[in-house]
């Protein structure tokens, strides 16, 4: 377990604090971590987790060996020490800590606020998570959280909002863990064929070769979140099925994860015939963003008219994603902001 102090009175300076005498910190915070490997992952390339947890919180960290020095402003230092530990609790287990695993629980410390003490050993009072048999999945997110929980809860669930916040990665590993666990017997993939103006017809090869690229982040989060031998027989035995929003007409889809994914593409008619494939012991994923339709001028998109139909009925859960919620490189987060703020024309 680590072991911290407060006491910035019996600490020396280490060299990062040096940097700008006239602001000295407001606090010092010590953190011992015993485990070696695990405090190296914590500290990740080049130091590159600290730098963020330094960006997000408004610190300066310090990491001399398994001993990590915290300066700043209470609240920052304190904030700092939870993320810093629930960071080290999820390297002792073996994870790997990706950038965003570092931005995700900096954001649930944020969200969490110091009401109470985040037990982070245990998991206490965490984001939701998704259990695969390859590896967990974690919300990084408030929004993540609530999507997580809606996708457990509800058979129909629409998740809205901007590219990177992680809606169709979610999407695809509830559909996994459902298939693991043999809650259904089948996972179905869908997407409009529309985008920049192109259409099925006009791309070379069979049916599966026309549909791939148009699912290929899908794809890519199938062989992330499961062993690739199991898509692959998955594919072969069609327990995994690729099938394109123009085939899914007369079909009910029973004992299915169903997810259809770019769904700000559809058109009304397409979403409404969609929608009602639905059957028995199946649960149905739509994930869209209303701010990229490639819909002909004049068209309305299905997604928008079905959020705003289907918003309160029973048994349906709209998550909405923004600028806030991108977890990709923080670049993204800027660009996304920068296109929805009040200059954007």
């Amino acid at each position: 377990m680590p072991k911290s102090a407060s006491d910035s009175s019996s600490l020396a300076p280490s060299r990062k604090f040096d940097r700008d005498m006239s602001m000295p910190p407001e606090t010092q915070v010590v953190i011992d971590f015993d485990d070696n490997r695990a405090a190296s992952a914590l500290v990740g390339p080049y130091g590159q987790n600290l730098a963020l947890v330094e960006r997000r919180l408004g610190v300066v960290v310090d990491s001399r060996g398994n001993h990590i020095t915290i300066g700043g402003s209470r609240e920052g230092c304190d904030a700092a020490r939870r993320v810093l530990e629930t960071l080290y609790a999820q390297a002792l287990k073996g994870l790997d800590l990706a950038q965003g695993d570092v931005e995700g629980a900096i954001r649930a410390v944020v969200a969490q606020g110091s009401l109470f003490e985040f037990d982070a050993k245990n998991g206490k009072n965490a984001f939701e998570s998704i259990n695969l048999r390859k590896r967990p999945v974690r919300a990084r997110t408030a929004a993540q959280d609530s999507y997580i929980r809606a996708l457990k809860r509800h058979e129909l669930v629409f998740g809205i909002g901007p590219a990177g916040t992680g809606k169709t990665w979610l999407a695809v590993a509830q559909a996994a863990q459902l298939f693991e666990r043999k809650e259904v017997d089948r996972i179905i993939l869908s997407r409009p064929a529309v985008e920049a103006g192109e259409r099925l017809g006009f791309l070379p090869g069979d049916l599966r070769e026309k549909v791939d690229p148009y699912l290929r982040p899908i794809y890519d989060a199938l062989y992330d979140l499961m062993d690739a031998r199991v898509v692959e027989r998955a594919l072969q035995a069609g327990e995994i099925e690729i099938a394109p929003l123009a085939f899914m007409r007369g079909r009910t889809l029973t004992n299915a994860a169903i997810i259809l994914d770019e769904a700000q593409n559809t058109t009304s008619m397409q979403m409404k015939m969609f929608l009602t494939r639905l059957g028995e012991n199946s649960r149905m994923i739509i994930t869209g963003d209303p701010s990229q339709v490639d819909l002909p001028n004049g068209q309305t998109s299905g997604l928008a008219e079905a959020a705003r139909l289907l918003d309160g009925v029973e048994g349906i859960a709209q998550v909405r994603f923004t600028g806030e919620d991108v977890i990709r490189h923080e670049l993204v987060a800027r660009i996304v902001a920068a296109y929805e703020g009040p200059k954007a024309r």
